[in-house]
């Protein structure tokens, strides 16, 4: 009986503080990184007791935090209840267990109710597992003296115990696990949703096909975003809950009022009334196909300088645009001219892979073998000479995009590209076969990104790692929310047993 799903975490790749905003867009790519949530009952069957009882258990487990907390779930109000915890808890698994059940009560008849019930008594036992990829293991590495290499990254058993950032946030607070800013709250939230629903007959996700999910999947995504909303205390752009759906593409946001009802649920509106109000609103999000152009691919780099603090940048940039509002709009609006010329240069590169596939192909294998000053000379025919241009072109928005983004951190006082950042992506972008570089999302200290043709990834990865950055082992995966077929760490196990057998 248990149900396995999962989602994928992103990268931002533009639209930075932008798209906190309607209508501002931006390019969100999801990734081969997935969180995991495995739901099955508690008990093999229901306690005699139960029947009269307004209450049901609910276990979650975190197997990499070494975590276990215990819950009594309402019958009637549908709220959790902590029994007992071992660390801190989960808001973001909380929130998507009491929006999901409360889902399946707006949804359901009184049979299926009844029939509801019956699976909430035998208890829900959650278990949240993400790829290794989400996390840090730098010191791990490091302290076996080993090379910050994919290969070392590679060798970790999958799903590995996560360590913590030596250094406190602040005073009283604890350290914050080590993260790489992949989005993991809102992939394990949509990962915790999807589980839910599907175990619940709320949706059926056994129908997803690669190309477009039914309508349950819209379900899915508006009780994620409504769960992560709650969760973070605030309502978020959702592009990171929207990627962790639907996969890569362009997003504009929603309108913020529609989660206002689930606002005031915190004031005591009962939770059945918020959820109805909240699938019958109108959800104006924009979302439009989006991936690469082909032999191109999505490289990140870990410098090790520590994770950035997304709110607290958000926090000082609006500040800014409060107390310089010309400027601010101003900057806002080169910036999102920028990040349109680029989407418009990597759609034409895909249009011309569609068109001359031969001339396309050449020119990727020609400027993956050579440093970027030297493309334009090596183009012989114009049909070259349009993707060598549209390449250029795309480099140079990049360019621009950067120095837009750095002008603005400067003004609201915040590092979203810090110096040491900017001089790791100037040497990126002077690689061969590197096209952008940049760091996603809100920038800082988190992670960078790259984008690189044909086979040059590989020579990029041993650069960064003598230059103390470690490539990670993502790569874009167009696909968001997904069924799965069993445990993830039995498939790792077996996979990882066939590859010793084939060797």
């Amino acid at each position: 009986m248990a149900v396995v799903a999962s989602a994928p975490g992103k990268v931002l790749m533009t639209g930075g503080y932008l798209i906190l905003e309607r209508p501002n867009a931006g390019v969100v790519l999801s990734t081969n990184a997935r969180f995991y949530a495995i739901v099955k009952p508690l008990y093999d069957e229901i306690k005699p007791d139960s029947w009269a009882s307004a209450w049901t258990d609910v276990k979650l487990t975190s197997p990499q935090l070494s975590r276990e907390s215990i819950y009594k779930l309402s019958l009637k109000n549908l709220m959790l209840q902590c029994v007992s915890s071992s660390e801190s808890r989960n808001p973001f698994v909380e929130q998507a267990v009491q929006y999901a059940v409360a889902a399946a009560h707006v949804t359901f008849d009184k049979d299926k109710k009844d029939a509801l019930n019956k699976i909430l008594l035998q208890g829900l036992h959650i278990m949240i597992l993400g790829c290794n990829d989400f996390y840090s293991y730098r010191n791990q590495i490091e302290a076996r003296g080993l090379p910050l290499t994919p290969e070392a990254l590679a060798a970790l058993p999958p799903f590995t115990s996560i360590s913590f950032n030596a250094e406190e946030n602040g005073q009283n607070c604890k350290p914050e696990v080590a993260k790489t800013g992949l989005g993991s709250s809102a992939a394990m939230t949509t990962a915790v949703v999807a589980a839910l629903l599907h175990y619940l007959g709320v949706v059926d996700l056994s129908s997803l096909s690669k190309d477009e999910g039914p309508v349950d999947v819209d379900m899915v995504h508006i009780i994620a975003q409504t769960a992560h909303c709650i969760a973070q205390g605030k309502v978020g752009s959702g592009f990171d809950v929207s990627s962790a759906v639907y996969g890569s593409h362009r997003y504009v946001r929603f309108s913020p009022d529609i989660l206002s009802s689930a606002q005031d649920a915190v004031k005591e509106i009962p939770l059945q009334e918020v959820m109805a109000s909240i699938l019958k609103g109108k959800w104006d999000h924009e979302r439009t196909k989006f991936s690469l152009p082909p032999l191109m691919n999505l490289l990140l780099g870990e410098p090790g300088t520590g994770g950035s603090s997304t709110p607290s940048m958000v926090g000082s940039v609006k500040r800014w645009q409060k107390s310089d509002p010309t400027k601010a709009e101003e900057t806002w609006r080169k910036l999102s001219e920028a990040n349109s010329a680029l989407e418009i240069q990597l759609n034409i590169l895909s249009k011309l892979a569609e068109e001359n596939w031969n001339a396309y192909k050449c020119v990727i294998d020609i400027c993956s073998k050579q440093r970027p000053e030297k493309w334009i000379e090596q183009a012989t025919e114009p049909s070259q000479e349009v993707v060598f241009k549209a390449l250029l072109g795309a480099r140079s928005t990049m360019f621009e995009i950067r120095n837009h983004m750095r002008q603005m951190g400067e003004a609201a006082g915040v590092p979203i590209e810090p110096e040491s950042q900017s001089q790791l992506l100037d040497a990126t972008m002077g690689m061969e076969g590197v096209l952008l570089a940049g760091v996603p999302g809100a920038g800082g200290f988190d992670a960078v990104f790259a984008i690189t043709l044909g086979d040059s990834g590989s020579n990029v990865t041993k650069a960064w790692s003598s230059l103390n950055v470690m490539a990670l082992l993502v790569r874009e995966d167009p696909h968001g929310v997904s069924l799965e077929t069993g445990d993830p760490r039995t498939k790792e196990i077996t996979s990882a047993v066939s590859a010793v057998q084939i060797e």
